[in-house]
């Protein structure tokens, strides 16, 4: 007999399930020069709370000390999936090649306009 039955686990780092649960939600992915040189890379379906939240020292642990910071690149995705395979993907360059992407998405901006 399972007496665990109906039980619920609860992960405080999992969003609450709200109406739209089952749907496809939107989110960015950018990436931080902090005021040491460094870069962080996250993802957030509100881009400018999260960087106001790095800025205020309620971010990420590794930002806390490096306030503040300056964002440098964000891209929007379909879906939280999505983002995540990118952030992961960007988390694993080396920092020439994150800089090769910021210049290359500089380009690509310039040319558009």
């Amino acid at each position: 007999m399972n007496t665990r039955k109906g039980f619920v686990r609860v992960n405080s780092r999992l969003p609450a399930r709200t109406e739209n649960s089952g749907k496809s939600k939107s989110c960015f992915v950018y990436i931080l020069q902090c005021s040491d040189g460094t870069y962080y890379t996250g993802y957030t379906p509100d881009l400018e709370r999260r960087v106001a939240r790095h800025n205020n020292g309620r971010g990420a642990k590794y930002t806390r000390g490096r306030v503040p910071v300056k964002l440098v690149y964000a891209r929007k995705y379909a879906s939280v999936p999505q983002a995540l395979r990118e952030e992961r993907r960007i988390k694993g360059l080396t920092r020439g090649q994150k800089e090769r992407l910021l210049v290359n998405r500089r380009r690509r901006e310039q040319v558009k306009k």
